[in-house]
C-alpha cells in the first residue's frame, strides 16, 4: 500500500501496524476503507452511512472510494 500513498495524496487515510492490522482506515477513527466500499456496495447511501457514523465526514468517503479504486488499479489479481 505504501507505493499508492507515494503516488497520491490521501490525507485522510491512515495505515498503521500498530491499530486493525495495518489496514486502510479513515483518519484515527479505526473505521476500514473496506467497511465504506462495502457499505456502498449494499446500497447505502453517503447521507445513510454518514448518519449512522456522525464522526465520518462526505470527504472521508469520497477519499475511501478513490483509494480503493487505486489499490484496485495498482494490484495484480489473480486470473478467475
Amino acid at each position: 500500500m505504501s507505493r499508492i500513498l507515494k503516488g497520491m495524496a490521501f490525507s485522510r487515510i491512515k495505515i498503521d501496524s500498530a491499530k486493525m492490522g495495518g489496514e486502510p482506515c479513515i483518519r484515527d477513527l479505526r473505521m476500514p476503507v473496506a467497511t465504506i466500499v462495502k457499505l456502498y456496495a449494499d446500497g447505502w447511501t453517503p447521507d445513510q452511512i454518514l448518519t449512522d457514523w456522525p464522526d465520518l465526514e462526505l470527504a472521508d468517503l469520497s477519499e475511501a472510494l478513490r483509494f480503493a479504486a487505486e489499490a484496485s488499479r495498482v494490484h495484480q489479481f489473480p486470473t478467475i
